[in-house]
């Protein structure tokens, strides 16, 4: 009755069951995976918000494919503005109610049934849903960390098959929260140039760089047919309204080519709704606010997690330049989902463990950094009181 591409396994995993064991006790978990920015005390500008989703021009149809131009527009100059991507014609922007569905587009333009992409492991998840949506395959090519993370090129090059039609990066990675270089830029340019391969780019996160310095968005990207996608899940905290896009670059020709199928695809399925698009703009000027406050409590909560690293030395943390998410080395007494649902049992404190996130072996922690100071700060502590213990 039902497509192979939906025979996922769906029975609940150990940690979920774990979850819902410990809150039927009634016990308080403290979180330390917290991925909703609206349930963490953040101060939006509600009124300003209210106001946009009240335009009276919503009672007028007018259906265009790539979304409203007012909004991409606005989002144009977002890349324009806050990170000197220039000549992003607003022609060349596609509005989708999610990254989710803008990676669905690209996936439907490069791939026929069978066919790969080249994604980086470890990375979020989702992934391999869309993918399976889509008919896609995935093959991962390992993310290596010395001192820092950094692609692995022969490892990429050894991945390349006669079904390969693109290389996905995520710039930062979730949840390594590291970005691609310069330097790998140059060499991702020249590999896919070599195999004639696209580059989907994920800058969910761009905005979120630790250091604050400034980082070149694919956006620009000019050398290679270039898929930038983004949104207003994590640019404005606000993943309920439901505003993602992708900006098509590269040479003209390949843009061009690219941009008049995509259209028929937009035109095809039309899934932005007109109050939303009008209320784009103000929108995405939330980001101002909400971009300072996320970033202070991403610093606190990082600098307390290493001033209780600080204080032992059976775990210690890998080295982050943005995102919302922590990475924690952990002995290997057990695996990792084990660890975790150890954590839930005994200690009330809900962690991610590696394994979910395609980390090659156990012995990692992945950690949220956007939840309550107060919570992250008691829940590191029975964390590392529990690893130490058992040590």
């Amino acid at each position: 009755m039902f497509s192979d591409r939906t025979n996922w396994k769906l029975t609940r995993n150990r940690l979920t069951e774990a979850l819902e064991e410990v809150r039927s006790s009634s016990a308080r978990v403290l979180d330390l995976t917290v991925s909703n920015p609206t349930r963490v005390g953040l101060l939006y500008d509600e009124a300003l918000i209210f106001q946009s989703l009240a335009s009276q021009r919503v009672m007028d149809y007018d259906p265009q494919p790539k979304g409203l131009l007012s909004a991409r527009e606005a989002v144009a100059a977002y890349y324009r503005d806050q990170h000197d991507v220039r000549g992003l014609d607003s022609e060349r922007l596609v509005l989708t109610t999610s990254t989710s569905e803008g990676y669905s587009f690209v996936f439907r333009l490069l791939c026929n049934p069978g066919d790969e992409l080249l994604v980086p492991k470890p990375s979020y998840p989702l992934f391999e849903f869309i993918a399976d949506l889509q008919d896609v395959k995935l093959v991962p090519y390992p993310l290596i960390y010395d001192h820092g993370w950094q692609m692995d090129f022969p490892s990429l090059k050894k991945s390349v098959t006669k079904r390969t039609r693109g290389v996905v990066v995520v710039h930062p990675n979730n949840p390594t929260g590291s970005y691609v270089h310069p330097h790998e830029l140059e060499s991702l340019n020249r590999f896919c140039r070599e195999h004639s391969f696209a580059l989907i780019a994920d800058e969910v996160f761009f905005d979120y760089a630790h250091d604050q310095a400034g980082r070149q968005s694919l956006a620009s990207n000019q050398d290679v047919l270039t898929f930038t996608l983004s949104g207003l899940s994590k640019i404005s905290a606000l993943p309920q309204m439901k505003v993602a896009w992708f900006a098509t670059s590269g040479p003209a020709a390949e843009v061009e080519a690219a941009q008049a199928r995509l259209e028929i695809i937009a035109d095809t399925y039309l899934s932005m709704n007109a109050p939303i698009q009008w209320a784009t703009p103000a929108l995405l000027n939330q980001r101002e606010s909400i971009q300072r406050q996320l970033l202070d409590r991403v610093l606190d909560n990082l600098a307390e997690l290493d001033r209780q690293l600080a204080r032992q030395e059976t775990c210690r943390r890998l080295h982050v330049e943005g995102g919302w998410y922590a990475v924690m080395r952990v002995p290997v007494t057990q695996t990792d989902e084990e660890l975790a649902v150890d954590l839930l049992r005994r200690k009330s404190v809900l962690v991610h463990p590696g394994h979910f996130y395609d980390f090659p072996s156990d012995g990692y922690l992945v950690l949220s950094l956007i939840g309550p100071g107060a919570e992250f700060a008691e829940g590191i502590g029975r964390v590392l009181e529990l690893l130490i213990a058992d040590f």
